[in-house]
């Protein structure tokens, strides 16, 4: 697989020929590149220059975290390594530490033999698209990652318990509610760092019968570990088998999220939220934002509530920079990404669980029952991998004029409306496809508009 760099960081599958997949030399090149621009910015204030790490359970992890810290410290940087760690915990440490950047090394939802290194800057958010160009720009370099001062490296696994008390903290979370609810929750950890954290947060909201799937952390993924529903069925089958109330998934790196109901049906990773976007609406009146693949469920909730919604391009960092310039107060992604924005700015699995619980706890039934709260709109997802050499500008020419008579939007890829239902063409900035999602009022009618549009497509390679 070919490495892929993006707003999303540097990501490839472990192992072969440097430049083209995520090896040794290429970690070291993109980490030093990293930290030598975030130092010639450095301003000194906060003491000696400090960036955080931490990762997920990938089998990798381990080897390219110790690349990660040791190139960091020659360049004359202390390493605070979170360990074992989530996305959104680094995330708010970064701040905490009043750090100059941090590096997250995951590959989120990509499958096991993949990583990447995710870049903060100093408020724990992921880097400009600008930056961005400017560390690839600066890896061609080849830059030796040596300075006068050896920075420490210096263990701190206290952040799993500074980012629970946050969400305890958090004015909206209310854990005395959901612990009188006496929930039974099923939890999929996928092999990785949520069998630490989420079963930890839980236990601190109250509650106290919870189960816990695929619980050792060995980054050998039990399934595939995007949190999809055909990946989600020992998830399903358990909560039925146990009797459980709800059904929780997160993916590898915790910043996705998604539930399933009592009968082992799917609340939706569309809906998280939709649902807990409701729950802070209720309560604070505001602005929303979800990207351009997500359902319009959210835009419908928050119309009902007298506020306003806004449509982003793709991208955590882009959801990120709308929310900031309409002042949303609730936001992030239909696959499960939730953003609270006086928390952190950063998809958040486990805030994300402490408002949809709080949420839930004040609904009287089951979670059967709350989703039917919701609008009942299908998405479908589809995928088509590509081979090098495609040309995607050709091939999105080709689909836009076929369908000029359209409403279409361009500012992400193809956005194609069909008479309120609407089909999302665009690459991934994380996997070498084209995804292609697809909503409608009925399930079969989804997919048909998917899977038309992927004949276009490879008519049209």
């Amino acid at each position: 697989m070919p490495l892929i760099k993006s707003i999303s960081g540097i990501r490839g599958t472990i192992g072969d020929k440097p430049g083209e997949n995520l090896t040794p030399a290429d970690v070291e090149k993109f980490s030093a590149a990293f930290a030598s621009l975030l130092l010639e910015n450095y301003s000194g204030n906060n003491g000696d220059p400090k960036m955080v790490i931490g990762r997920d359970g990938r089998t990798s992890g381990g080897m390219i975290r110790d690349i990660v810290a040791g190139t960091l410290a020659k360049t004359g940087v202390d390493v605070i390594d979170l360990g074992l760690s989530t996305t959104p915990t680094v995330e708010i440490a970064v701040k905490m530490e009043r750090a100059m950047g941090g590096i997250i090394i995951t590959a989120s939802h990509n499958p096991a033999e993949w990583n990447a290194l995710k870049l903060l800057n100093s408020d724990g958010e992921f880097i400009s698209a600008d930056l961005g160009k400017r560390v690839l720009e600066r890896a061609k370099e080849d830059i030796a990652p040596f300075s006068g001062r050896e920075g420490k490296i210096i263990a701190d696994d206290s952040y799993l318990h500074k980012h629970i008390d946050a969400i305890l903290n958090y004015p909206l979370v209310n854990a005395k509610a959901i612990a009188k609810r006496n929930f039974k929750v099923v939890v999929d950890a996928i092999n990785s760092t949520g069998a630490i954290f989420v079963p930890a947060l839980l236990k601190a909201l109250g509650v106290k019968d919870v189960i816990v799937l695929n619980a050792e952390v060995n980054g050998k993924f039990a399934h595939n570990p995007e949190p999809l529903p055909e990946h989600l069925a020992q998830l399903s089958n358990e909560v039925i088998k146990s009797k459980a109330d709800l059904g929780i998934a997160v993916d590898p790196d915790v910043d996705r999220l998604c539930f399933v109901c009592e009968d082992g049906t799917m609340f939706g990773e569309e809906y998280t939220l939709v649902s807990v976007a409701d729950y802070v609406l209720n309560n604070k009146k505001g602005n929303t934002v979800s990207n351009l693949s997500s359902t319009k469920a959210l835009k419908e909730v928050t119309h009902g509530h007298g506020c306003n919604y806004f449509p982003s391009a793709v991208g955590e960092v882009n959801v990120v920079n709308k929310m900031k310039e309409v002042n949303a107060v609730i936001g992030g992604e239909g696959n499960g990404g939730v953003i609270v924005p006086d928390f952190h700015y950063g998809r958040d699995a486990l805030i994300g669980i402490g408002l949809f619980l709080s949420h839930l706890a004040g609904h009287k039934k089951g979670m059967k029952s709350f989703r039917n709260l919701y609008p009942d709109y299908f998405i479908a997802k589809k995928k088509i991998e590509l081979q090098n050499g495609y040309d995607l500008k050709s091939v999105f020419d080709s689909i836009k004029k076929k369908y000029k008579k359209n409403p279409i939007n361009t500012d992400d890829g193809l956005k194609i409306e069909f008479d309120g239902d609407w089909v999302h063409l665009r690459s991934s900035n994380t996997e070498p496809i084209i995804r292609i999602y697809a909503e409608s009022n009925f399930e079969t009618k989804a997919n048909n508009i998917a899977m038309q549009l992927m004949r276009d497509i490879r008519e049209s390679m």
